[in-house]
């Protein structure tokens, strides 16, 4: 996910996507410690997008 793409959405959008990758998240962690995980890149993926999205949310407020 690119922060161009992110700035171009709505906070409503951008709201509803950072509660996507919140349990996104959850879900590879959970993945993770049952050792379900085999890409574990996945969880450090996810957290920086989920950065990303409330650094726009920030910037926007």
């Amino acid at each position: 996910m690119k922060v161009s793409e992110l700035r171009g959405k709505s906070p409503e959008d951008l709201r509803k996507e950072l509660e996507s990758l919140l349990k996104a998240q959850f879900s590879l962690r959970m993945q993770k410690a049952t050792q379900q995980l085999s890409n574990t890149s996945q969880l450090r993926k996810v957290r920086r997008d989920i950065a990303r999205v409330r650094t726009v949310l920030g910037n926007k407020a």
